[in-house]
C-alpha cells in the first residue's frame, strides 16, 4: 500500500495509534505562535466570499488529488491533498482549514517535492470559518501538497459504530460538506466561487465499499482500495464520500440505488421512477451533463432530506416511505444537476440561485410525471411553510433574512438555508413564468443553464442576464428589485391552490367542530332485487379510508386542526389513523400537534422517534416546541443527551442552541 512518504516510513502507522501520536510530536508544524505572527494578522475574508479566507482571485486550485487512509479505529482520515494551482505570480496561497492537524506542506510534483513554509492563523471568533492556512510559495508554483490528519473537530464527517448500522457487521462513514464544512476534512479553498476537478484514492477496511461524488464502483474491491475521478469542475461543498457495507441495484443503464442490504430492495422499488424523472428533466432543460446518476440511502443520522452530490445523491432513509409519496425529494436533488451543480451560486448570499431554481424545476418534473394537481399540492404545502417561516423571520433579530439576496457576513451561512431561498425563490420564477408565458420561460431557463454551465453566478449578474434575455426583448416590466432586495413576499406573488387540500381543510373544520370524521357511519341505499320490480332498502356502514389520501393531504389536515381539540379525541384519532406509526413526515406533524397540546402520553413514541431520526427538519422543530414548556424542556434535554451521539453535527449543533 502506497500513500505518502510519511506513511511509508511508518509501516505500522495503520496499526498503532501510539506511533502516529509520537510522529505528530516530531512534525515541524509552524503555527502563528512559533512563526511570523504578523503574516496572518492582515488576512480577512474576501469581499467576494465572506465565508472563506482563500485568495482565489490571485491563485486558485484547478485540480485536487486526494490520497487518504480511512481509519475507523481512530475515526480519522489521514494522508495528503495535492493541489494543482492556476498560473499565478502570487507569493502566498491561502487555504481554509478547520481542525485538521497539518503535518507539513510541500511544493512540486509527487516524488520531486520540497518543503514550504506555512503559517496557520487564529481561529475566527465564532469558530465558524476556521483558520487560514497561508503557504509561502515561489512565483509560478503549480503544485502545493498538504499532508494532514482530521481531528475530532471534523464537523463534516459522521462516524457510525457497527452496532448502529443496518447490517450490524461494519461501521459506517459519510460526509456532509454544505455549506462550509468541507474545510473540516480537506484543507482547500472552500468557496463555491471556485470550481475544480478532483481525483481520490481511498484505502478502507476490507469488506467495505467506498463511494464519492464521482465515478463509482458497483462492487466491493478485494483489497479495500478505491480510486475516483470527477472530471467536471464542481464547487468544494460537493466533494463527498461515504464508506460502509453497501450494495447496488441498477434501475437502468445510467442510474441506480446504493444502500445497506436491509434497505436496498425497498429503496429500488421506491425510486423506480428515477429513469423517467431524468428523461423528463432532460426534455425540459437539456441533456444531463454528469453521465451517471445514482442515489445512496444514507444512515438515519443524515441531517437533510437529500444532498445533491454530483453522480451520487445522498438521501435520508425517511424518504423511503413505502408508498412513493415523498419522491419529490428525489426530483429535487435531480434538479440540482442543472441548478447548483451545473450553475452554482457565487457565494452563500446568493443561495436562492441554487435552491429557488431547483424547487421550480422539481415541480416541473413532478408535473410532467404525475400531473398538474399533484404539483399544485406540493406548491401549496410549501407556500404554507414559507408563510409560517416569514412570520418567524419578521419577528427575529434578522428580518432582512426574508430577502432573496442575503447579507451573511459575520454569520453562519446555514442561517440563510431557510424556505426563503427555496420557496420564495421558486415563487419568483413561477410568478415570472405566469407573466411571460411558459414557452418563453422555458427557453430563458435553458439559455441560462447553457450560458453559465460549469460557472458560478451572483444575483446581480443574474439580474442583468434576466433583463437582457427575457424582460427587455419582450417589453415586460417586472418588480425584480422587490423580489431580490426587499423583505417579505411581494403582492404580485402567484397564488396556487390544490383541490385535494381544500377537501382536507374541510375535514379539519368538521373535526374542529367536534365531529368524529373517522367514526363508522350507518347509511341506507336502495338495491334492486333479482327478478323483482321493486327495490329493497339496505343498511351499510361507511368509514373514511385513510389510505385513500397521500401524505401531503394528511399534512394539511393535521396543520389545520385547532389546538382546542381535546387530547382524548387525539388519542382516539390515532387509534384509527395510526399517525404516530406512519411515515416520518406524518409522525413529525402528529408529534408536533400533540406537544403543542401538552399531550404527554405520546412521550414513549416521541422518544423513540427523536433517538432514531437524525433529519434536522423533523427533530429541531420538535425540540423547539418542547422547550416552550419547562417540564417538557427538562424531559427533552434528557432525551437529547441520550440521542445526540446519533446526530450529525449539523443537527447536534442546531439543537444545542435550543437548550442554551
Amino acid at each position: 500500500m502506497q500513500l505518502t512518504e510519511t506513511v511509508k516510513n511508518l509501516e505500522s502507522f495503520r496499526l498503532s495509534n501510539l506511533l502516529f501520536l509520537l510522529g505528530l510530536l516530531l512534525f515541524s508544524c509552524k503555527t502563528e505562535s512559533d512563526k511570523n505572527p504578523t503574516l496572518t494578522e492582515s488576512i480577512k475574508v474576501s469581499v467576494q466570499d465572506p465565508h472563506s479566507y482563500s485568495n482565489i482571485r490571485e491563485i486558485h486550485t484547478k485540480h485536487l488529488s486526494l490520497e487518504l487512509e480511512v481509519n475507523f479505529d481512530n475515526k480519522t482520515l489521514y494522508g495528503v491533498a495535492r493541489h494543482r494551482m492556476s498560473e499565478s505570480k502570487a507569493k502566498t496561497a491561502i487555504f481554509d482549514i478547520h481542525g485538521e492537524t497539518i503535518q507539513k506542506v510541500t511544493i512540486g510534483k509527487k516524488g520531486t517535492e520540497r518543503e514550504a513554509d506555512f503559517v496557520i492563523g487564529k481561529m475566527d471568533a465564532d469558530s465558524i470559518l476556521g483558520q487560514p492556512l497561508v503557504v509561502t510559495i515561489p512565483s509560478g508554483t503549480e503544485y502545493i501538497n498538504i499532508y494532514y490528519q482530521t481531528s475530532d473537530r471534523c464537523d463534516a464527517l459522521e462516524w457510525i459504530e457497527a452496532e448502529n448500522t443496518a447490517s450490524g457487521k461494519f461501521p459506517y462513514l459519510y460526509s456532509q460538506g454544505q455549506a462550509i464544512l468541507t474545510r473540516t476534512w480537506i484543507p482547500l479553498q472552500d468557496s463555491p466561487s471556485n470550481r475544480l476537478t478532483y481525483d481520490a484514492t481511498l484505502h478502507v477496511p476490507k469488506g467495505m465499499m467506498a463511494l464519492m461524488s464521482a465515478e463509482n464502483p458497483k462492487k466491493k474491491s478485494t483489497d479495500g482500495t478505491y480510486h475516483f475521478e470527477m472530471k467536471l469542475p464542481i464547487p468544494s461543498y460537493l466533494i463527498a464520500l461515504t464508506v460502509g457495507d453497501i450494495g447496488y441495484r441498477a434501475l437502468d443503464k445510467r442510474c441506480g440505488v446504493y444502500a445497506e442490504a436491509p434497505m436496498l430492495e425497498r429503496a429500488a422499488t421506491e425510486f423506480q421512477d428515477l429513469p423517467q424523472m431524468i428523461n423528463a428533466a432532460e426534455s425540459l432543460y437539456g441533456p444531463y451533463a454528469w453521465g451517471q446518476y445514482d442515489v445512496i440511502v444514507q444512515h438515519q443520522s443524515f441531517p437533510f432530506g437529500g444532498m445533491e452530490n454530483p453522480m451520487l445523491t445522498f438521501i435520508n432513509p425517511s424518504i423511503v416511505a413505502g408508498d412513493r409519496s415523498l419522491v419529490s425529494v428525489i426530483a429535487h436533488e435531480l434538479a440540482h444537476s442543472w441548478s447548483g451543480n451545473l450553475v452554482t451560486n457565487e457565494s452563500w448570499n446568493d443561495f436562492w440561485l441554487n435552491e429557488g431554481f431547483t424547487v421550480y424545476i422539481e415541480h416541473r418534473i413532478m408535473e410532467e410525471l404525475y400531473g398538474k394537481e399533484l404539483s399544485n399540492t406540493l406548491c401549496e404545502i410549501e407556500h404554507f411553510e414559507l408563510i409560517e417561516e416569514l412570520k418567524s423571520i419578521a419577528s427575529s433579530s434578522h428580518p432582512e433574512d426574508s430577502r432573496l439576496y442575503l447579507s451573511l457576513k459575520g454569520r453562519n451561512p446555514d442561517d440563510g438555508m431557510t424556505s426563503v431561498a427555496y420557496v420564495k425563490g421558486a415563487y419568483f420564477l413561477k410568478t415570472l413564468e405566469a407573466t411571460v408565458g411558459r414557452k418563453k420561460m422555458d427557453a430563458f431557463v435553458k439559455a441560462y443553464f447553457e450560458e453559465y454551465k460549469f460557472k458560478t453566478i451572483r444575483t446581480e449578474l443574474f439580474h442583468t442576464f434576466l433583463n437582457k434575455n427575457l424582460l427587455y426583448p419582450n417589453n415586460i416590466e417586472f418588480n425584480t428589485d422587490e423580489w431580490f432586495y426587499l423583505e417579505g413576499l411581494p403582492m404580485n406573488s402567484l397564488t396556487i391552490k390544490s383541490k385535494r387540500l381544500e377537501l382536507m381543510r374541510s375535514y379539519a373544520k368538521r373535526t374542529n367542530r367536534g365531529e368524529d370524521i373517522f367514526a363508522p357511519v350507518k347509511k341506507v341505499r336502495w338495491v334492486k332485487v333479482k327478478g323483482k320490480k321493486k327495490k329493497r332498502k339496505e343498511t351499510y356502514t361507511e368509514q373514511l379510508n385513510t389510505k385513500a389520501f397521500i401524505t401531503q393531504e394528511w399534512q394539511t389536515y393535521l396543520r389545520s386542526l385547532s389546538l382546542s381539540i381535546d387530547t382524548a379525541k387525539l388519542d382516539q384519532m390515532d387509534r384509527y389513523t395510526k399517525f404516530s406509526e406512519a411515515n416520518n413526515e406524518l409522525k413529525f406533524e402528529w408529534f408536533l400537534l400533540n406537544i403543542r397540546k401538552e399531550n404527554r402520553s405520546i412521550r414513549p413514541k416521541l422518544k423513540v422517534f427523536l433517538i432514531e431520526t437524525g433529519r434536522r427538519k423533523y427533530i429541531l422543530p420538535l425540540y423547539r416546541a418542547l422547550a416552550v414548556y419547562p417540564t417538557d424542556k427538562e424531559w427533552a434535554r434528557s432525551v437529547f443527551k441520550e440521542a445526540q451521539g446519533g446526530y450529525h453535527s449539523v443537527s447536534r449543533n442546531s439543537i444545542s442552541e435550543v437548550f442554551k
